[in-house]
């Protein structure tokens, strides 16, 4: 079971937070309101009765610092979440999935009706994260981007197989199918701007 959402950022913000050797008055700000997310994370994990190898917020520390101290371990994917969440826009929520290989499923007949195999649902949300991150060691959490200039490139591809497709099937294509419509609006504003935030990232916990 997991909560998908959303979001829309400038991913070389967060690249750069992570591997800067003196950082920026800015950049410290970020960190604090990160590492204030991944105390949080640490207090609900623990409220629900989840004990961490490497807790939230050490794995930030350690993505800061030498990296990673394990191979297995969802920590770090909580840690980079932090760091996405404190840089990209307000989450879109795209709702509670009580089997997340139900995407696989879907992907199968987008694809068998012509849908490209990198904008099915399943290539589009497990992707995984855009740096080397320790294995979570369960199914979630799981992370990946999508680059926004190819928005309206999946509104089309899915818009034109939405009619033939089973009625379970369509409704989850239309769930990612309404928020990619937005984006394809905003990435034509964002551009037309001159602004950098050209990164769609989906995280589903």
């Amino acid at each position: 079971m997991g909560n998908l959402e959303m979001s829309t950022g400038d991913m070389r913000v967060v690249i750069r937070l992570l591997t800067a050797v003196e950082r920026t008055p800015e950049q410290d700000r970020v960190l604090a309101v990160a590492r204030e997310r991944c105390a949080r994370t640490d207090a609900r994990l623990a409220d629900q009765g989840v004990t961490l190898g490497v807790p939230v917020a050490r794995a930030l520390e350690e993505l800061l610092a030498d990296g990673p101290s394990t191979d297995m371990e969802p920590g770090y994917r909580y840690a980079f979440q932090a760091l996405v969440a404190v840089n990209f826009s307000d989450t879109y929520d795209l709702g509670h999935w009580r089997r997340p290989s139900w995407f696989h499923t879907v992907d199968e007949e987008m694809t068998r009706h012509g849908v490209p195999a990198d904008l099915a649902p399943a290539a589009l949300l497990f992707a995984g994260p855009p740096i080397r991150l320790p294995h979570p060691g369960d199914a979630l959490p799981c992370m990946s981007t999508f680059p926004a200039s190819r928005a309206a490139e999946l509104v089309r591809a899915y818009e034109a197989v939405l009619g033939r497709l089973d009625p379970e099937v369509r409704e989850t294509a239309q769930v990612l199918l309404e928020p990619m419509r937005v984006e394809a609006g905003e990435w034509e504003r964002t551009k037309r701007a001159g602004r950098t935030e050209d990164t769609v990232f989906f995280w589903l916990h």
